[in-house]
């Protein structure tokens, strides 16, 4: 059997279109099975909430502007729920911390406990309106989610989750990363952004594994 084909998944856990995109990515899941493969990585968008709100939406209403935006967005879209306390009065600080935990989760268990963990976030987040900036939070719905928080905790600690998570945001940069999500399909041969639409993505997940990079034209 051909090894997968490898989608590098660079999102920031407070980003509404990420929360959009899970749909997608689970359809892509079902629709391609073992053929492909999602790795989970983050980007620094919501880093410095405080200060992205100062610099970016300073004239456009602030946290309640943003709150409006992100609650517009989400409208058309039946699937991703958000509940209405989102940005309004709930107001998170960072996506650092619930990267950090994310990557202590894959240390401590596997990738697939850290991406199953990361879809729990974000629904903490969005539909329960729950402070995933916020560490005793993140803790707490990891032990509910029956993960070994103590390990967690010592990878956090001992400063390996840290590491991981700095690699993450240097390879975000690295493979200059526009936004949140992003798809880096086979190594960068090609790099989606944004709100990318589900045919879109199926489409050149298609033809990638139709036409696997080394068998490439050199035309």
């Amino acid at each position: 059997m051909k090894s997968p084909l490898i989608i590098q998944y660079y999102s920031d856990l407070l980003c509404i279109w990420a929360w959009i995109a899970q749909r997608r990515i689970d359809e892509l899941n079902k629709e391609f099975g073992e053929h492909i493969q999602f790795e989970y990585h983050y980007v620094d968008i919501f880093g410095n909430v405080p200060q992205k709100m100062q610099t970016s939406w300073s004239e456009k209403g602030g946290y309640n502007g943003f709150a409006q935006h992100v609650h517009h967005s989400a409208q058309k879209y039946e699937d991703a729920i958000v509940h209405p306390d989102v940005w309004a009065t709930v107001k998170p600080t960072t996506s650092a911390n619930a990267h950090l935990i994310l990557k202590a989760v894959e240390l401590t268990h596997d990738s697939k406990s850290a991406m199953d963990f990361a879809l729990t976030l974000r629904k903490a987040f969005f539909i329960n309106a729950q402070d995933i900036s916020n560490m005793s939070v993140l803790m707490g719905l990891a032990e509910k989610a029956r993960l070994n928080t103590k390990a967690i905790q010592y990878h956090i600690n001992n400063g390996l989750a840290l590491g991981e998570l700095m690699s993450d945001y240097q390879g975000a940069k690295s493979q200059s990363i526009k936004g949140s999500p992003s798809y880096v399909i086979d190594g960068g041969r090609q790099t989606l952004y944004g709100n990318v639409g589900y045919r879109v993505l199926h489409a050149n997940i298609e033809e990638m594994l139709k036409h696997p990079s080394h068998e490439a034209s050199w035309c």
